[in-house]
């Protein structure tokens, strides 16, 4: 039995590649004789799509409301301490990932996970991997060929590099497109950064004017009130509506009643919804960028790459719904191109990862909780996860002072 600690975030509209991933893989990993603790970091003290599931199936959770980078480098170093792993895994909570230097130092071995190409990363392979050596990681797992490869462009690391892609089901059934009509979806966060989910939403409006195509969006984020303005006038007399939000138990029942899948980010990692839809035979019709796409989709052969969100994207979706004939092609072909990226083959993978790493003990494992972090500084790709412990300034503190002698006074004075 491997014993794995994972650090994870939840809040609840928690929506994306990761948490499908993390709701996922655990259950697999369990099956193969890892055992998987959770730390979980909450966001304004509400439990959102990854931490109840995983505790109604019965793993062992610890959550945290602490708010600052130093608070839950403690909590985190406490936990190791009380139930020390064979594997530490920090994910996507800085504070673990500082933590994670006190586990090696344990002799724990610890796994960085790059999930995207997004500035956030960059700060992690600054700080974790190509960083001061006494910070750096035991490995990090990118989750498609284009980050391992950007990783290792950056120069040499004692770092393991490994590549471990998402995985997903692969449903027996099969999208049967209705005769007269081209059903479009997106699944994904409502959120310029990244997805630019107002020109999505504008280019599906664009694709529904054609006649017999219709669409859905589902998911939510911090842009929704721009989707549902744009709905609201462009996509006014149009069949473009919202979905709700779906999750890794329902997506593949809604992607089984969409044609089209639709994926037009500025970058990605390894879409997740993306292989969702393409398992259920979903002909995904993407921008033709450089991350995590060309892994899942050969243009003409297991969907449509297109140059624009405008009117090559248009053009595609009227290819699509003219040809039946070739969307039932590139149907199969997305099928068949999702199965290698099964759950359990990405299952088998992690276990593998896990069992290298793991290195014989002799007697006990102490993590230390040192009492002065010394922590190196914000990286600026970090700083909206990683908030630091603001000491009070020297005004501040005279001017509470002269608050505190002042009410002294008065009380005595009144005494």
């Amino acid at each position: 039995m491997i014993r794995v600690t994972i650090c994870a975030y939840d809040k609840p509209d928690n929506v994306g590649g990761p948490v499908s991933w993390i709701r996922r893989l655990l259950p697999l990993l369990r099956d193969r004789g890892v055992e998987v603790r959770c730390l979980f970091v909450m966001h304004w003290g509400d439990s959102g799509p990854a931490l109840t599931p995983l505790l109604e199936a019965g793993f062992d959770c610890r959550w945290t409301n602490l708010d600052t980078t130093e608070a839950r480098i403690g909590w985190i170093l406490d936990d190791l301490r009380a139930n020390p792993p064979d594997i530490f895994v920090p994910n996507l909570v800085v504070a673990g990932y500082y933590a994670a230097r006190w586990a090696r130092e344990a002799g724990i071995p610890t796994v960085g996970i790059l999930h995207s190409v997004d500035p956030f990363y960059h700060g992690i392979l600054d700080t974790f991997v190509y960083g001061r050596g006494k910070w750096r990681l035991s490995s990090v797992v990118c989750v498609s060929e284009e980050l391992k490869r950007a990783v290792l462009a950056r120069g040499q690391t004692n770092v393991r590099v490994d590549r471990i892609p998402y995985g997903v089901n692969i449903p027996t059934q099969h999208v049967r497109r209705k005769p007269g009509i081209l059903r479009l979806a997106f699944a994904g966060r409502f959120a310029e950064e990244q997805k630019r989910i107002g020109e999505v939403t504008r280019a599906l409006c664009a694709a529904a004017s054609l006649s017999g195509v219709e669409a859905v969006m589902y998911g939510d984020g911090p842009n929704r009130a721009l989707v549902e303005h744009i709905l609201q006038t462009v996509g006014a007399s149009l069949p473009v509506h919202l979905g709700g939000l779906v999750d890794s138990e329902t997506i593949q029942t809604r992607m089984l009643e969409t044609d089209v899948v639709v994926l037009l980010s500025d970058y990605e990692g390894l879409p997740i919804a993306l292989l969702e839809a393409m398992a259920c035979g979903c002909v995904p019709v993407c921008l033709a960028i450089r991350s995590g796409i060309p892994e899942l989709v050969e243009h003409e052969v297991s969907g449509l790459l297109v140059n624009d969100r405008g009117q090559a994207f248009v053009e595609a979706i009227r290819r699509l719904r003219d040809d039946a004939r070739l969307w039932q092609y590139l149907s199969d072909g997305a099928k068949s191109a999702a199965c290698a990226f099964s759950s359990a083959t990405s299952a088998d993978h992690w276990a593998r990862h896990f069992a290298e790493l793991v290195e014989p003990r002799i007697g006990g494992v102490t993590v230390p909780h040192p009492r002065r972090l010394d922590l190196p500084p914000v990286h600026p790709a970090l700083a909206s996860a990683d908030q630091r412990f603001a000491a009070p300034s020297i005004g501040s503190q005279l001017r509470a002072g002269m608050r505190s002698f002042l009410g002294g006074t008065r009380r005595r004075l009144r005494g």
